[in-house]
């Protein structure tokens, strides 16, 4: 009997109604995805894989289909419920940082501890050593201006994995980043995804990116065209 997938999508089909005109974003996406896989949702712009990381982590409805996560159906969830599972399950690194400019790298990493609802020292804790795990020992009390971009993007993983959570998504998470700093990056992302078996979806139109997921799944015009799982990983 094979395990149940950690992620089941079954007939995800979204489209925009603009005006007249009806836009398929996806047509009927079927996947399965393992406790504790790295994928990356690989494609160019306008292939759908932004639509597909919005419908997974419940930011908006599909238009038709379903989607389980570690057993709870996402897609029948309201906002009240989802803002819940987000919170507790899933953990996000964006392309932009998206950090709070009024807050020190300390207080931006314990913010999702805030939200669920930590006394402040356990907050304070957990922000200083994860920022610590993440080479940031000694910009606990520096502002995101006072960072560089590397070192931004290094305060929005720590924020993303405080929580520990069961999922990671990271979108173009090294889309402001330099050739170096981009390798340093994934090689941490990664690291901290595999150390603590969390399921990472990464979310690119670069190719450098996929050579760090066990499996690539490659988007065009709302489709999987390509599954695969790779042998070789890059560490």
């Amino acid at each position: 009997m094979e395990p149940t997938p950690f992620i089941a999508v079954r007939g995800l089909r979204k489209a925009y109604v603009m005006g007249s005109e009806v836009v398929v974003a996806l047509r009927r996406i079927d996947l399965e995805i393992a406790q504790g896989e790295i994928c990356c949702v690989f494609g160019a712009s306008g292939s759908g894989k932004s639509t597909l990381l919005n419908l997974l982590a419940g930011m908006e409805p599909p238009t038709e289909g379903e989607i389980v996560i570690d057993g709870q159906t996402v897609t029948q969830m309201n906002e009240n419920e989802l803002a819940a599972f987000r919170q507790k399950n899933i953990g996000f690194v964006f392309q932009a940082y998206n950090l709070l400019p009024m807050l020190t790298a300390t207080e931006n990493v314990a913010l999702p501890l805030a939200f669920c609802g930590a006394e402040q020292k356990r907050r304070d804790a957990a922000a200083k050593a994860v920022l610590q795990a993440v080479g940031l020992g000694d910009r606990l009390n520096h502002y995101p201006a006072q960072m560089s971009g590397g070192q931004q993007q290094r305060v929005g993983i720590a924020r993303a994995f405080v929580t520990r959570p069961k999922l990671i998504f990271a979108d173009e998470p090294t889309g402001n980043l330099d050739s170096r700093t981009t390798q340093d990056i994934m090689k941490m992302i990664v690291g901290f995804a595999r150390k603590y078996r969390e399921t990472m979806i990464i979310v690119t139109h670069n190719p450098e990116l996929a050579g760090y997921a066990d499996r690539v799944i490659t988007l065009k015009d709302g489709e999987i065209i390509n599954d695969q799982k790779k042998e070789s990983i890059l560490p």
